[in-house]
């Protein structure tokens, strides 16, 4: 029998009272706001979409490495992940990861943590198309 473990929940909303294109989030405590960028026809008041998405990977990058750094001892005194995602024009998706990490590091402790990088949770859900079920409830006004 399978076991399964719930890792995260988020609730956003909308509607006809707010800016086209805001949504209001509840992540656990925390609340914040998505929204599309003006030039997308938002008010901008918060990340996009996909800016979420890359947040998501940023953070889940950077804490896995330092996790890891602490676990082996070393002293990882920053770790900056910049995170890109690009269309080209035949429609090709990719997402661009940069991980910037002291110079002090030896060869092997960078390689080891590029290793790791590439199984943080996230890289891991984003690469295996995770499958996403979808419900539609009706509710009243």
């Amino acid at each position: 029998m399978t076991t399964v473990h719930h890792l995260a929940r988020a609730v956003g909303s909308t509607g006809s009272t707010t800016p086209a294109y805001r949504v209001d989030l509840r992540v656990g405590t925390h609340q914040f706001v998505a929204d599309e960028s003006a030039a997308a026809g938002g008010s901008d008041f918060g990340p996009s979409p996909f800016g979420l998405v890359l947040s998501g990977l940023a953070a889940c990058t950077a804490t896995t490495l330092r996790m890891y750094a602490t676990h082996k001892g070393w002293e990882l005194t920053a770790v900056k992940i910049d995170v890109r995602y690009d269309v080209d024009d035949e429609g090709q998706h990719v997402i661009e990861r940069t991980i910037t990490v002291p110079a002090d590091l030896t060869t092997e402790q960078r390689d080891r943590l590029a290793r790791i990088a590439e199984r943080t949770p996230v890289t891991l859900a984003i690469r295996a198309g995770t499958p996403i079920s979808t419900t539609f409830l009706p509710r009243d006004a």
